[in-house]
């Protein structure tokens, strides 16, 4: 089969990418090597954690904060089947969107391991072992990425797990060992707090969250920790065992004293590694960076192999699944002759804990650092009217502007619906508004956003109305 484009997986990169190259006009080919559509993204990472989110989150507030609703329950309990058959119940409605929307935009799907045999030829290899090959005038390399690890840690995938089998548990754990601080680790570590565990998470850095604005990791601890959740920060992991059902982490304070936790599991969350094993990449002679994982693309995406390009996980910037659909959207048009592009600065970092955080453009300490003279305006959810009526008072918005123009270059959220109020952030730098512009603009009342508007106020002239 002839193709004007094969794309090489079919998470939100892949089949984004897939999609806008046949709405383009181009004869389009998917290869996905597990049975079922959308990567790591729908199947083991950001739609079941979600659902497994929601979840909790329903759990905890029915057994913390229904009563000051006066809503009355007894015998509250957690049913984890249950919950765990809703989450693959969620996953397998989003899957089969993509089979219904593959077939729509008549992509012909492959079912296997592809491989180059040639930059024009994929090989793809089936689950019996019998291959098939394909040709394509263009090859999109959008496989993504696999949890990593640390190099002293075995990860038996039974008590010392990695995101993929958290989402999976059979059991409530007594007590989840937390490896890392980030986005994954915190959001799992929730779920199970929320549903009773006792967590604690080890983080390397003196910051959970550490690439985000240092105010965002500050007041998640302290919510978090309002949960349950203690934190060692600053502290390294220096081993992790099991015997039978007990987990046991070592690791060293700042000060370099000697600790130890025992708990049931122990959840390594300490980054994501790009996936390139089995694609071949040496018999098409293509450069990679980063020690040999990630692929290394000029500006508009495209390899040192004319032809061929990537997307996503497997190449330079922030593992999320928006940045790869943006990019497979850019690769799709860049391929039918268009002249797309992509303001990285611009794409949002979310954390869906709650409250959730969310932020884009620059943080405080990168301004700082970059020698960029600014202004800040911050708003607490406390006097967010919203906000007082639903109960979520944790959490605020801070803006920072240009102190010369008043242009918007950072927008940091913690609070309920961050995630959603990112978005008129992004926007709103996207056509390089003030915060003025921002502040003079009509929000409805009461909502969220009107934080987002009040913290502007207070970016602009330090006059916010409510505070």
């Amino acid at each position: 089969m002839q193709y004007d484009v094969i794309v090489i997986g079919s998470g939100p990169g892949g089949y984004v990418a897939a999609i806008r190259a046949a709405q383009l006009g181009l004869k389009t080919a998917c290869i996905e090597k597990y049975s079922t559509f959308g990567g790591t993204c729908l199947n083991v990472g950001c739609i079941p954690s979600k659902a497994l989110l929601d979840s909790s989150e329903h759990y905890y507030n029915a057994s913390h904060t229904f009563k000051t609703h006066g809503i009355n329950l007894d015998n509250l309990s957690v049913d984890l089947t249950q919950m765990m058959k809703r989450k693959t119940e969620v996953v397998a409605k989003n899957t089969s969107g993509i089979t219904f929307l593959f077939k729509k935009n008549k992509i012909d799907s492959y079912q296997g391991v592809g491989s180059f045999k040639d930059k024009n030829t994929v090989v793809i290899t089936k689950a019996d072992g019998t291959t098939q090959e394909i040709t394509g005038t263009n090859v999109i390399i959008a496989t993504g990425s696999k949890p990593s690890s640390l190099p002293f840690i075995k990860i038996d995938k039974k008590r010392i797990i990695t995101s993929t089998e958290a989402l999976t548990l059979t059991e409530i754990p007594k007590h989840l060992i937390l490896i890392g601080g980030g986005v994954i680790g915190l959001e799992l570590g929730s779920v199970y707090a929320r549903l009773g565990a006792k967590v604690s998470v080890i983080e390397f850095m003196d910051s959970i969250i550490p690439t985000m604005d240092k105010s965002l990791g500050k007041e998640l601890q302290k919510v978090m920790q309002k949960q349950g959740v203690e934190f060692y920060l600053g502290h390294k992991v220096t081993g992790a065992t099991t015997k039978g059902k007990e987990v046991s982490v070592t690791f060293d304070s700042p000060t370099g004293e000697k600790k130890e936790l025992k708990g049931d599991y122990c959840l390594v969350a300490v980054g994501r590694i790009a996936y390139t094993d089995g694609l071949g990449l040496d018999k098409i002679g293509l450069a990679v960076e980063e020690r040999g994982r990630k692929v290394a693309v000029n500006d508009h995406l495209e390899t040192s192999v004319k032809g061929v390009y990537a997307i996503g996980d497997v190449i330079r910037g922030a593992m999320l699944a928006h940045k790869a659909e943006d990019e497979g959207t850019l690769v799709a048009e860049t391929i039918a002759g268009q002249k797309p592009h992509i303001n990285y600065n611009l794409i949002p970092g979310v954390v869906y804990t709650w409250p959730e955080v969310a932020a884009v453009g620059q943080t405080e300490e990168q301004l700082k650092e970059a020698g960029v003279k600014y202004k800040t305006g911050s708003f607490p959810f406390r006097a967010s009217g919203r906000a007082v009526a639903s109960g979520d008072l944790d959490g605020f918005v801070k803006v920072l502007a240009d102190a010369a123009t008043d242009e918007i270059l950072g927008v940091h959220i913690i609070g309920p619906r961050a995630a959603d109020m990112i978005a008129e952030a992004v926007i709103s730098m996207e056509f390089r508004a003030s915060a003025e512009d921002v502040s003079r603009a009509s929000h409805a009342h009461p909502t969220y956003t009107e934080a987002f508007r009040e913290a502007c106020l207070a970016a602009t002239d330090n006059r916010p109305i409510h505070i």
